[in-house]
């Protein structure tokens, strides 16, 4: 049955009151009286009198209506705002209408994505089982070389604790699923190695003189160090590309590959024996 009382004195504001006014005297009322949360004979008459108030007050047009005719101005008497036929949901779910906008009202509360799940939360209730709980979603951290070998993890759950295994070539996001949970990954960068999917890039430094004379260099490599020979004549950021030396595919056997970039280091200061050297290299 619809409510007969003054709407603006349900929500304890006055008729000057702001839209910001109202709102926020909703929410606390309805924090009070939800029937998951407050458990008096009366909790479920006062919090449907409470959403009826705020589905009329928080539309500008009703609001208007209301002002001028009271009640009148939905029909038959009734205070009723969704006409004869009641609450549009039905059901027993307490909801204020179809006008109220309940992630703006209650800030996106704990990231759920509907009111029933808001209040869920608020409460730990589910309007009388009718409403499944959303699953849990874990973010793991894991180091860079955890998501190249993969690894073992152990979380908990519900105090149960479980047995994640990383998969060998897992990265930024990627997602492990469970019946009641979901785990995604968030890889700490290497300094060493930059990774682009399942190709590796890595910037590794040699003096000018090795660049223009030639001979060999120690490059790091997934797999540990590697001689590599560098040709005589070697330009700045030339890339040399090791097929298959990069990240295991997450699918398959396969595997991705090492890319290095050389970064040649000239000398910032040169002796005097050094110059000479070079303007004479410059003449010839």
């Amino acid at each position: 049955m619809a409510t007969t009382r003054d709407y603006y004195d349900i929500l304890g504001v006055s008729k000057s009151a702001t839209t910001a006014e109202i709102k926020s005297a909703y929410r606390k009322l309805a924090l009070k009286w939800h029937p998951d949360r407050n458990k008096e004979n009366d909790a479920h008459e006062k919090f449907k009198e409470i959403n009826e108030a705020y589905e009329v007050l928080s539309n500008p047009e009703k609001k208007a209506k209301f002002d001028q005719f009271g009640h009148a101005a939905f029909g038959n008497g009734s205070g009723n705002p969704f006409g004869a036929g009641g609450n549009p949901f039905g059901g027993g779910f307490y909801q204020a209408g179809g006008n109220v906008n309940f992630e703006d009202l209650f800030g996106g509360a704990g990231g759920f994505s509907d009111p029933f799940d808001i209040f869920s939360g608020f409460f730990g209730g589910g309007f009388g089982g009718q409403r499944h709980p959303q699953k849990v979603h874990y973010k793991l951290k894991i180091d860079f070389d955890e998501a190249i070998r993969g690894t073992e993890k152990t979380i908990v759950h519900q105090g149960k604790e479980y047995t994640v295994k990383v998969p060998a070539g897992a990265d930024e996001g990627t997602q492990i699923r469970y019946s009641d949970f979901d785990i995604s990954f968030a890889v700490q960068p290497s300094k060493t190695f930059k990774r682009e999917g399942a190709n590796i890039i890595v910037d590794h430094e040699i003096p000018f003189t090795l660049a223009m004379l030639g001979g060999d260099t120690i490059v790091p490599t997934l797999d540990g160090d590697l001689k590599i020979k560098i040709r005589a004549g070697t330009q700045p950021e030339t890339v040399v590309r090791l097929t298959g030396k990069g990240v295991k595919h997450l699918q398959g056997n396969q595997h991705g590959d090492l890319y290095i970039r050389y970064i040649i280091k000239f000398p910032t200061h040169l002796s005097g024996k050094q110059k000479d050297l070079l303007n004479k290299f410059v003449e010839e």
